[in-house]
């Protein structure tokens, strides 16, 4: 197990990148959670096993048909124990 935390900038609100996201987490059986961000990226904490983490960082990479995803920071977090996996809506 292991926990990541992603930073992706781009055109990445307002195209079901959050929606999108939580869909594939939940095939892929990690946990976590994902949130816009004030200054227009999205971020998301994920924990699971690493091949599953490393197949959701990948779709970050190019996210859902209408984003365009210029960048996605991601570093090693202290392994965090999530129930689910939930979108965070902070509007």
């Amino acid at each position: 197990m292991e926990t990541m935390h992603l930073l992706i900038s781009g055109k990445v609100q307002g195209v079901f990148f959050r929606e999108t996201s939580r869909r594939l987490a939940e095939k892929l059986h990690i946990n976590g959670w994902i949130k816009n961000c004030a200054d227009g990226k999205v971020e998301a904490v994920v924990t699971g096993d690493k091949s599953e983490v490393e197949q959701f960082i990948e779709f970050c990479k190019t996210g859902p048909e209408r984003a365009f995803v210029e960048k996605v920071e991601v570093s090693k977090r202290e392994k965090t124990d999530f129930k689910k996996f939930e979108v965070i809506r902070n509007h």
